[in-house]
């Protein structure tokens, strides 16, 4: 019981630290894995089998970003590429073309539903801002119906659908690291059901005028992304824009399928080529090679690597973040608490909701989404067994209610509540209202959903 108490404090000072101190989460994480570890009584050094406080830290942190590290290394860089070449413009004048202007917020809640699966959400919605304004006016609709329609189609697959780094690091952490494409097959079209709470709620405000003045680079932003349009000249193709998503996704669909035990599409070479270039690294490596083709020609070798750094400097704080939580996690399985709370847990009979309402404090107690989800994930590894979600799908639907709790709620301390608010012109107490009240409403329904699916398991 007293380790209990222990977790409880280390879990309340991890929040404090990174909400209230704003001490980065990385530092957070690794001085609550630290001082946890103290606090659990674990042996400073190395007793025989028994590992010391900095064994287990290290090789928490190792094992963590072998296992991930370079899967979400591979996304940022390909999401980087579809960034700065323009490619996420011809996704989104594809998708326009396709729905047509009749349902002008479903085609926005669409266009960032495929746009977020490889590109962090806050830069789509800046790279999208200006079709999203442009939709508006074009089709008499309210910029703040428009703006929720592309935030919440952005959001729900940033935290539900891998490559994106949080969910890829949660299903990770969860032991799920073989199990991507088990992972992409649910997030999808629970990720579909958060867009369209999302945008369901958008429509209460189809005449609902901005009331906020915009941020004084507001619309130096929208002009740099026009000057940004007219200097590439002729946009990527929709092939060649759709192809560094779809492909890897599909490879890594297919490599789980002929992983399944019953051996679906047999047991012979084709099964194993599948197998091989289902694997996670091996299908974004295909998907880096697709992005290639959207680099222009000349200067090609120097523009790849600008974009691959940059890329590795977006990846950073995510890789570091990610270990750190690995750390933390490792000090949590070397005690017994996890057995004990899972025990405690699976009597109240609440299950599912568990991962959902501790994402949830952490998302709306310190802001970041993808903290929420490493973090939780941390804190759910050693109790799944104990809550009966030990088997593959279990541990699928575990990561699902994660990231449903990693949604609830975008407020003003998440820098995407500012990036929507800002670039949509609404003021703080309107965002509230049409931006915070929508990832609330999307973080209950996917969870209602993932409930309705719990009991099969």
């Amino acid at each position: 019981m007293a380790d209990v108490y222990v977790l409880i404090g280390v879990v309340v000072a991890l929040v404090l630290a990174a909400s209230v101190l704003k001490l980065h989460p990385f530092a957070a994480l690794l001085l609550a894995a630290l001082f946890g570890g103290l606090a659990f009584g674990l042996p400073l050094l190395d007793e025989g089998d028994t590992l010391g406080l900095v064994t287990v830290i290290t090789t928490g942190f190792g094992a963590t970003l072998g296992s991930i590290g370079l899967v979400i290394i591979l996304g940022t860089v390909i999401g980087v590429i579809l960034d700065k070449s323009g490619a996420a413009i011809t996704m989104a004048d594809w998708i326009v073309k396709r729905i047509g202007q009749r349902y002008p917020t479903v085609t926005m809640s669409v266009i960032g539903y495929i746009v977020s699966i490889p590109v962090f959400c806050d830069s789509g919605y800046v790279i999208l801002n200006s079709l999203k304004e442009s939709m508006a006016v074009r089709n008499r609709v309210s910029p703040v119906a428009m703006s929720v329609a592309l935030a919440t189609g952005l959001f729900a697959t940033h935290t539900l659908v891998p490559p994106t780094p949080g969910p890829i690091a949660a299903a990770g952490n969860l032991g799920l690291s073989d199990q991507l494409g088990l992972v992409i097959a649910v997030g999808l079209p629970l990720a579909a059901v958060a867009a369209i709470a999302g945008n369901l709620w958008a429509r209460r405000f189809r005449d609902v005028q901005p009331d906020g003045l915009a941020a004084e680079d507001v619309e130096e932003r929208i002009a740099a992304f026009g000057r940004l349009r007219d200097e590439l000249g002729t946009l990527p193709g929709a092939a060649a824009s759709f192809a560094p998503i779809f492909v890897p996704l599909l490879l890594i669909m297919l490599g789980s399928i002929a992983a399944f035990p019953t051996e679906p599409l047999g047991a012979g070479v084709v099964a194993d080529i599948l197998r091989f270039f289902g694997l996670p690294v091996i299908a974004l490596l295909v998907g880096l090679l697709c992005a290639l083709v959207l680099l222009p020609r000349p200067g090609f070798m120097d523009r790849l690597n600008e974009r691959i750094s940059e890329g590795i400097v977006a990846a950073a704080p995510i890789l570091l973040i990610t270990g750190a939580g690995g750390a933390f996690g490792a000090v949590i399985q070397a005690t017994p608490v996890g057995t004990y709370l899972g025990d405690k847990l699976s009597g109240l009979g609440i299950g599912i909701f568990v991962p959902f309402l501790i994402a949830a404090a952490l998302k709306s107690a310190q802001g970041s989404s993808t903290v929420a989800l490493v973090t939780t994930s941390v804190l759910m590894a050693p109790l799944l067994g104990e809550l009966g979600f030990d088997s593959d799908f279990g541990r699928v639907l575990v990561v699902m209610s994660i990231g449903a709790g990693a949604m609830v709620v975008s407020h003003a301390n998440d820098s995407y509540f500012w990036v929507v608010s800002q670039f949509s012109r609404m003021s703080v107490k309107q965002a509230y209202a049409a931006q915070t009240a929508a990832t609330a409403l999307q973080g209950l329904a996917t969870i209602a959903v993932v409930f309705v699916l719990s009991l099969f398991v």
